[in-house]
C-alpha cells in the first residue's frame, strides 16, 4: 500500500530541528523505549551520544564530497560583514539622503569594505576558471564557510564561471543559512565548530585569510598552528590585506618576545591583488616556496 503523503527531507530535517528545539527546552517527549536508537531524538541528543553525532558531521560532507570528485580546495576566510560594492554604494546613497552623520561614516566604511568582498569575487573567479583547465582529479574548488560577506564573494566568483563551489556553513543562535552562490548539493551545515574546521582542512592545498574578526582570526591561527607543529601538510597560507593584517598582529614582536621562531613567517605570504594571490599558491605548490 503507497503512502499518500510521504514525508520529504525538509519536512523530516524540520521535524527533526524542532525536536531537538523540545529536548534542549526541557519539552521532553514521552518515553519510547521501542524506538529505533537512531530515529529516537531523545537518545541522539543525550550527551553520551554526542561522538556519534560528531562522527556523522564528519562523514557526511566527506561522503558528498567524494561523490563529486572533490578532492583538492582552496578555502578562503573572512569578514561575514562585508557587503557588495552595489549594496555598499546604495547603503552610503540613503545615509547622506538621511544627513545622519553616524550613519554617513558607517557607509562609507562599509564601500571601503566592499572593495574587499569584490577582490574575494575576483580572486575565486580566478581560481575556478584556471582550474577548469585542469583534469578533474586536479581541480581545485573554492571552499567557504558558506556565510555572508567574504565567505558569499568566493563562493560568488566561482558560482559567476559556472563552477561547483562549497560551503559549510554552522548553526548559530541567530540562525545563519548558506548564502544563494553555494552549489545546493555542497552546501553543508555544522554543529560542533570542532569539525567543520577539520573539514577545512582535509582538503585543503591552500588558504586565503581575508581581514575578519574573531572567526577568521580562530580559523588562521589554528591553521598556522597546524602546519607549524606538522600536524597536517605544508599548506600556502596567504593574508590577503596586507595593511589590515601587519596593523593586526605584529608577528615581529612574536619573535623579538622568543614565542615564535624568525622561520614561522615562512608559514605565510602578504598580498593585496587577486591574481597575485593565485601565483603565490601555484608556486608553492609547484615548488615548496612562495617565490
Amino acid at each position: 500500500m503507497q503512502v499518500s503523503n510521504p514525508l520529504s527531507e525538509t519536512d523530516l530535517a524540520d521535524a527533526w530541528a524542532q525536536l531537538h528545539d523540545q529536548a534542549h527546552n526541557g519539552n521532553a517527549l514521552q518515553t519510547n523505549s521501542h524506538r529505533l536508537a537512531f530515529a529516537d531524538p531523545e537518545f541522539m541528543f543525550r550527551r553520551e551520544t554526542r561522538g556519534i553525532r560528531m562522527q556523522l558531521e564528519l562523514l557526511k560532507p566527506d561522503l558528498t564530497q567524494q561523490e563529486h570528485g572533490i578532492e583538492n580546495t582552496i578555502v578562503v576566510y573572512g569578514s561575514a560583514r562585508f557587503v557588495d560594492p552595489e549594496q555598499a554604494a546604495a547603503q552610503l546613497e540613503e545615509a547622506q539622503a538621511s544627513g545622519d552623520a553616524q550613519c554617513i561614516a558607517q557607509a562609507q566604511q562599509a564601500v571601503r569594505n566592499a572593495q574587499r568582498y569584490d577582490q574575494a569575487r575576483q580572486f575565486a573567479r580566478i581560481v575556478a576558471t584556471d582550474s577548469l583547465k585542469q583534469s578533474p582529479q586536479e581541480r581545485l574548488y573554492i571552499c567557504t564557510g558558506g556565510g555572508p560577506g567574504i565567505m558569499e564573494a568566493a563562493n560568488r566568483g566561482a558560482h559567476d564561471v559556472g563552477v561547483p563551489n562549497i560551503g559549510m556553513n554552522i548553526a548559530l543562535p541567530h540562525e545563519q543559512n548558506g548564502n544563494r552562490f553555494i552549489t545546493p548539493e555542497l552546501s553543508f551545515k555544522f554543529h560542533y565548530f570542532a569539525l567543520r574546521k577539520m573539514h577545512f582542512m582535509m582538503r585543503a592545498k591552500a588558504l586565503v585569510a581575508f581581514p575578519g574578526g574573531f572567526g577568521t582570526l580562530d580559523e588562521l591561527f589554528e591553521v598556522l598552528t597546524l602546519v607549524q607543529t606538522h600536524k597536517t601538510q605544508s599548506v600556502p597560507v596567504i593574508l590577503f590585506g596586507s595593511e589590515f593584517w601587519k596593523k593586526l598582529i605584529n608577528f615581529d614582536l612574536l619573535i623579538e618576545e622568543g614565542t615564535i621562531s624568525a622561520k614561522n613567517l615562512e608559514l605565510f605570504h602578504y598580498t593585496d591583488d587577486p591574481a597575485e594571490a593565485w601565483a603565490l599558491i601555484k608556486k608553492y605548490n609547484e615548488t615548496g616556496a612562495y617565490m
